[in-house]
């Protein structure tokens, strides 16, 4: 018999994301997890697109991409799902697809892969132009982690969409995708964020009390946001709290929070790049964030009421948008006013429970199990 047997050899999956310190690798993670818990002797890869295909403009876009967030967010704000600049970007993208497949063949012809799943829609694009330029019929499947389906994500190759609500589900037709491609599975996230936490542990481990109105405060992986100026506004809480600051990359940030935190009148807690963000939600009363797709689905899961300040326009905009018409969340515009929104919290706790029931109502907390099971599914049988 020619070809390797589909009875003998197990599943092969591919995954691809952008940016190794990312929610589109989180996700890719969290998949794969998932994946290796319903059948171990899947042979996944789980690679970064950009940089095996551009590891030098990978590099170039990432600090333009942060350049432009950080100084003026108003010009992503004008290029994030712009009909004008999509349409107008489309014969670029077409270009840098053509000069990527013949990369994604070699890989392919490679690993052979049984399905694809994409978490960004760079990759995501790629693999559809491939699929497209050999005639493969390789499945594929697009997996949105925010609550809008730009159009960056549309391409008639893509097999199914994983939409993160009913929304986006709607909206994804609305583009004209059909819709018994589009499954509302939710956003992908460690599955051990639904695991019991012993909190008395994780409140010794950090050096705080139990029982003490507990604040999460994140600035994402890269450690990004007005975190000194909601360090400094919290001064300004009346009552007893302790807060949890988690700076990820971002040493300079974790340094200045040391430094300050013994001239603060509440117990602080700075913490790096950390592990444990399941444990930290769980002892968490209330989480001030960047709305990112993952993060928000980890806290979803945790029916954590969030507090989002100043999001990035584009897809941080359309998330908390989502969130807060849900009342799963409230948007603070200004650092400022941090303040006002989180005493208001604290001095109401019926207002936190209503916020925790609507994040209980539109978690998935199978995500990355019901991703798998799909992905398992495809391909040979």
């Amino acid at each position: 018999m020619k070809g390797r047997s589909d009875l003998m050899q197990p599943k092969r999956i591919l995954l691809m994301y952008i940016s190794e310190v990312s929610g589109h690798h989180s996700a890719t993670i969290a998949i794969e997890k998932a994946i290796r818990t319903l059948a171990p002797d899947t042979e996944v890869l789980n690679i970064n697109a950009f940089n095996y295909t551009n590891p030098i403009s990978e590099k170039i876009i990432n600090k333009l991409y942060m350049g432009v967030i950080k100084a003026t967010p108003q010009i992503w704000d004008f290029l994030y799902d712009n009909p004008a600049v999509v349409k107008k970007l489309d014969s670029i993208k077409q270009k840098i697809h053509k000069f990527n497949s013949p990369k994604l063949k070699r890989l392919f012809d490679s690993f052979k892969p049984d399905v694809v799943a994409c978490s960004q829609a760079f990759p995501c694009g790629m693999v559809a132009d491939y699929k497209k330029t050999y005639g493969v019929a390789l499945p594929l499947v697009a997996v949105l982690t925010d609550y809008i389906p730009h159009a960056y994500w549309i391409y008639d190759e893509v097999n199914h969409f994983i939409a993160p609500s009913f929304e986006v589900g709607v909206r994804l037709q609305e583009r004209g995708v059909p819709e018994e491609k589009i499954k509302t599975f939710g956003i992908p996230f460690d599955h051990k964020f639904n695991a019991p936490v012993d909190k008395e542990i994780v409140y010794k481990g950090l050096g705080l009390t139990p029982g003490v109105f507990t604040l999460l405060i994140m600035g994402g992986g890269q450690g990004l946001g007005p975190v000194k100026i909601i360090a400094r506004c919290l001064e300004e809480i009346q009552g007893d709290f302790q807060a949890i600051f988690v700076c990820g990359t971002n040493k300079r940030l974790y340094n200045s929070l040391v430094r300050k935190q013994k001239k603060l009148k509440h117990r602080y807690c700075p913490l790096g790049y950390a592990n444990n963000i399941n444990e930290l939600m769980s002892v968490a009363d209330v989480i001030v964030t960047k709305p990112g797709g993952i993060t928000t689905a980890e806290a979803l899961s945790k029916q954590l009421p969030m507090v989002v300040v100043r999001p990035i326009p584009g897809q941080e905009a359309n998330n908390t948008a989502f969130l807060t018409s849900k009342g799963a969340a409230v948007n603070v515009s200004e650092p400022k006013e941090i303040a006002v929104a989180l005493q208001d919290l604290i001095d109401h706790p019926e207002k936190r429970a209503a916020m925790r029931q609507a994040a209980g109502s539109i978690s998935k907390p199978n995500a990355s199990m019901d991703i798998a099971k799909l992905l398992l599914s495809l391909g040979h049988v």
